[in-house]
């Protein structure tokens, strides 16, 4: 008797990746720049909305709107001031005292952060007159300023730089301090010099911290310049600011306040953008 088998079929594998299908739509990626500017947009138009809905229908709760000028009334404000000469003036004006101002205190700043954090003998000398007049308002020194100074453009140049060396100078000694000690020590090791290791070694390790101080300091001397303009200036978005309050002209205020804003947001941007410039070693900085 002969038995007849049929044969087995060998097991098919299953295939490891599904071939998509054709009509499988594509999803395209967002690029990073157009994510951030939409993050970037969304809480300013969410700003916007409650501001125009708070003053159309005059909400009145713990804060009165009914006397705040509608955004529609400061944009007519706005419109109006990009045609009148006395207002790019005035924005003219601020900005050189804070380019002036800034930089002088910028260059002092970093130079007398340096000593100060390098050589014990003049931190002696120097940082107990640092912190006693630290916490000095800047703004404070209004009438010092006057008296001192025979113009007031002088003045308020001069008390910007005053508000804006302390951040700088403090943030400088801060960094200086902060340096690996093993830097140095190899330095020596290799021969290196002390003005090699101050200028090649000790200023580039510096820098993030130096240009924290600095980011800091750009938002202190737009305060103060401003604040400086509205006491004894006679030109300046400040001085336009409180000129507009003084004839009521309450969307002229407005118009102020959202060019101060404007201003130290691009400036603030500026200091940012020649930090991740200066700091391109940073492994942050390369991605």
């Amino acid at each position: 008797m002969t038995v007849s088998a049929e044969p087995l079929a060998a097991p098919v594998a299953a295939p490891d990746t599904v071939a998509p299908r054709a009509d499988s739509p594509t999803r395209f990626p967002i690029p990073r720049r157009a994510r951030r500017t939409a993050l970037t947009a969304v809480p300013l138009l969410a700003l916007l909305l409650a501001w125009h809905l708070l003053t159309t229908y005059q909400v009145v709760l713990w804060l009165r709107f009914d006397k705040i000028p509608t955004p529609t009334a400061v944009f007519d404000s706005f419109r109006t001031q990009l045609g009148a000469a006395s207002y790019y003036r005035d924005v003219v004006s601020s900005t050189r005292r804070i380019l002036v101002g800034f930089g002088l205190a910028t260059v002092s700043g970093v130079l007398i952060g340096m000593a100060v954090g390098r050589s014990a003998v003049i931190s002696a000398l120097v940082r107990p007159v640092l912190e006693v007049f630290r916490p000095i308002p800047a703004i404070a020194l209004v009438p010092l300023a006057i008296l001192l100074f025979p113009t007031g453009e002088q003045g308020i140049v001069f008390i910007t730089f005053f508000a804006a060396f302390f951040p700088v100078a403090v943030s400088t000694i801060h960094a200086m301090h902060a340096l690996p000690r093993v830097w140095e020590e190899a330095a020596h090791t290799l021969g290196a010099r002390r003005r090699d290791i101050l200028f090649q070694i000790a200023l580039p390790g510096a820098l993030p911290g130096i240009f924290s101080g600095l980011s800091v300091a750009m938002g202190v001397a737009w305060i103060c310049v401003i604040s400086a303009e509205m006491i004894s200036g006679q030109f300046g978005i400040g001085y336009f600011t409180w000129q507009s309050y003084g004839l009521l002209d309450y969307p002229g205020v407005i118009v102020g306040m959202l060019t101060i804003g404007l201003l130290g947001w691009c400036t603030a941007w500026l200091v940012e953008l020649a930090g991740r410039r200066v700091n391109r070693w940073l492994p942050r900085a390369q991605r």
